[in-house]
């Protein structure tokens, strides 16, 4: 029996899942909502889904999001905050970095904008920001985008603010600011969600970084929703800001390509992007999620240079042809077709966008067929993430919902500024259903959630999730999958790190197929995704009752490929590239250091 942590309010209720069917098939919390409570007719031989709010004993209690908010109502003040998952001091341990946000007072009089806390291999966090060398960084800030840019095995920040951006060296643990010497340090710019990946393939990982619009509190304008009263503003009475791009030039600078490789002109207004590979050539292609603006699609034209198709590719608009308000995203193979899903979360009175890339650079709208639609009307989404949930070898949709305007439950019926999260469990076949109502507990709560990020922090083999909350705490929910027989899911999963030699050293970019009993599942390695979060770069591949992989394939950023055969299940490995065998780090989820 699992006991809810202390000071966490979770609810426990255990779901048994197969083949697509959902029992409720255990309550253990004695204060669980009396829908929670268990039916008859059981699933015996099911894994059991359930999630516990750890926050408060794993230590990051103490963190709360500052949005400044003095009663002005500024438009800022809506937007964070970000956070997610670094491995900082390469121990193998995924630990926590948090945006804390900003203030309106003066820099020297505002608290660190950054809260790193290490992970202590036992369940709990030590803040760290002082030791790692982040304690005198001042900043407005928004979100994070981790990955190795210089390719000497620790893991970088790049750091968006409301101001100047900033790129943080990792030397072994401890970082430096080497935003200007990087050539990263543009004009005073309001950014959003970044990522890195290697546009050109030449092993060294470029950057997008995300823009919103253009605002200072000189040129706020009055906004209201009962036409009288100040409330926040929305996208549309401001002008967007074109994101920039990045070359990564080897040497531990980067130069502005923004218009050498097509990414200008743009409308702004950002929030989210993801990169993908759907025309399968290899070569990276990029989603951006756009906030009352028509969503980009740019396909790469194989030489690192893009190509923006969002209107040709369905991606674009609504089935209405309506740009809707974008925030975060998430990109999967999430059914049989082997064709990649983007997630798009839209505003309340606006569903997930889902579109299933067909041919051709083409997609089609699924937010109704996927049964994500409907569902996800009256909710506003920020973050969302693509895991698996159950282990069963699909992929599953958590999305992190809140509003922006605290009044809206006084104007509109049905739509509260705290809002509880969705998670949509894959049925197998690209259809879902919102089983967070069911399991309670946590996903009972409600929350004004941007963030939202998974890795497997504690390492029992299944993915937990982190959210953060605006103007608000952080919030760590741990993976309770245990098997039919009561015991942890380590054997039902298979763990993979890929490390690059010819392709940059943490292989984004990568596309990494496990074949078990004929079944093909895949996976990416990525940075960026969701919303202003940062995820790890482990990929887990659900088993479900299969005890080896019959295939691993990984196929790298630099075009080298690598095949490996009966992969035995519960452990993690490490996939380098062009060895010829797996390197092992670990039973089930628990891994060693490896950088």
């Amino acid at each position: 029996m699992i006991v809810p942590a202390s000071k966490s309010n979770a609810h426990l209720v255990r779901l048994s899942l197969a083949g697509g069917a959902v029992m409720l098939s255990l309550v253990v919390a004695c204060n669980a909502p009396e829908a929670a409570r268990e039916p008859a007719g059981l699933v015996a031989d099911a894994p059991s889904l359930a999630f516990t709010d750890v926050t408060f004993d794993a230590g990051l209690g103490d963190f709360r999001h500052e949005t400044g908010a003095k009663g002005d109502k500024w438009f800022p003040e809506t937007m964070g905050s970000g956070g997610g998952f670094i491995d900082y001091d390469g121990d193998g341990w995924e630990d926590i970095l948090l945006v804390r946000g900003g203030t309106w007072d003066a820099p020297e009089t505002q608290l660190p904008a950054l809260w790193l806390y290490r992970n202590n291999g036992d369940g709990t966090f030590t803040l760290v920001t002082e030791e790692a060398g982040l304690g005198g960084v001042r900043a407005y800030g928004l979100g994070i985008a981790v990955a190795d840019y210089d390719n000497d095995g620790d893991e970088d920040i790049y750091f968006t603010t409301l101001e100047h951006n900033m790129l943080f060296r990792n030397d072994g643990g401890r970082f430096t600011d080497v935003s200007k010497q990087a050539g990263i340090a543009e004009e005073s710019t309001w950014s959003s969600s970044a990522i890195f990946f290697d546009a050109d393939r030449d092993g060294w990982l470029d950057l997008y970084s995300g823009n919103y619009v253009k605002w200072s509190p000189e040129t706020d304008l009055f906004c209201s929703l009962d036409g009288d009263t100040k409330g926040y503003c929305t996208p549309e009475t401001y002008t967007g800001v074109p994101s920039r791009f990045f070359h990564n030039n080897g040497d531990g600078t980067f130069s502005d390509w923004t218009a050498k490789a097509g990414f200008l002109p743009a409308p702004g207004k950002a929030l989210g992007v993801a990169e993908l590979d759907f025309n399968r050539d290899g070569w990276p292609d990029l989603v951006v999620a756009n906030d009352t603006q028509p969503n980009l699609v740019y396909v790469n034209n194989g030489d690192g240079t893009f190509t923006e198709i969002g209107v040709m590719s369905s991606v674009a608009y609504d089935e209405n042809g309506k740009a809707r308000a974008g925030m975060g995203i998430d990109i999967g193979v999430v059914d049989s077709t082997g064709e990649e899903t983007i997630f798009i979360g839209n505003f309340s009175k606006e569903m997930i966008g889902v579109y299933r890339h067909v041919s051709d650079g083409l997609f089609i709208d699924r937010g109704a067929v996927s049964k994500i639609g409907r569902t996800s009307l009256l909710t506003l989404a920020f973050g969302l993430i693509l895991f698996d949930a159950d282990l069963d070898g699909d992929l599953d949709l958590f999305v992190a919902n809140g509003h922006v305007q605290p009044e809206i439950e006084d104007m509109q019926e049905g739509i509260t500024h705290a809002e509880p999260p969705h998670l949509f469990m894959n049925n197998g076949d690209g259809t879902f259903e919102d089983l967070a109502p069911a399991i309670g507990g946590p996903f009972a709560a409600a929350y004004v959630a941007r963030a939202a990020a998974y890795a497997d922090y504690d390492k029992d083999g299944d993915v937990d999730i982190l959210i953060t909350e605006n103007n608000g705490p952080v919030h760590l929910f741990r993976n309770e999958l245990i098997n039919a027989q009561g015991g942890p899911v380590t054997s039902n999963m298979l763990r993979v790190l890929t490390e690059g030699q010819r392709s940059n050293r943490d292989g984004i970019g990568s596309r990494v197929i496990a074949v078990v009993d004929g079944r093909r599942m895949e996976r990416r390695v990525r940075s960026g995704s969701s919303y202003l979060a940062s995820s790890e770069k482990a990929l887990t591949f659900g088993l479900g009752a299969a005890t080896r992989v019959d295939s691993l394939i990984v196929q790298w950023s630099s075009g080298a490929v690598d095949r490996f055969a009966n992969v035995e299940a519960g452990q993690t490995v490490l996939v380098r590239e062009g060895a010829p065998e797996l390197i092992p780090v670990g039973k089930g989820g628990a891994s060693l250091a490896y950088r």
